[in-house]
């Protein structure tokens, strides 16, 4: 942030050496439109903050789809954070997010943990 134009220089050159960004905890802090702009980015992630309430605050809802519906016009990906009931899973499918991590699907784990969690669901191949 102290050094915008630098910045956009180093994610340039990742981004034509094959690296993919996303801007975390979109909406909130140091993100902004403008960075949607500058930076050449593959991913916004929503912040738990706005995804906390979506089934219950129209204004969360709004904010959330807005981000959504924003990021596909613009060929961006969405993941949204902190998904912990089903309601909020529905909402964000039917918004057409991408992504979605919280504790809806699993507390962290431990790395074996982790593969023996995505092995029961088929999210690895054997072998």
């Amino acid at each position: 942030m102290h050094d915008p134009q630098g910045a956009i220089t180093v994610m340039n050159n990742l981004h034509g050496r094959g690296v993919r960004m996303s801007i975390d905890d979109f909406g909130t802090g140091y993100s902004s439109l403008s960075h949607l702009k500058k930076f050449k980015v593959y991913k916004l992630k929503i912040d738990q903050s706005f995804v906390r309430d979506i089934s219950t605050d129209p204004e969360d809802k709004a904010i959330v789809g807005a981000i959504i519906k924003m990021a596909k016009s613009l060929g961006l990906q969405t993941i949204a954070e902190g998904v912990e009931t089903e309601g909020q899973l529905a909402f964000l499918r039917e918004q057409g997010c991408d992504e979605m991590q919280g504790y809806h699907f699993s507390k962290p784990l431990p790395a074996d943990e982790f593969r023996d969690f995505t092995l029961a669901r088929g999210a690895l191949q054997r072998g």
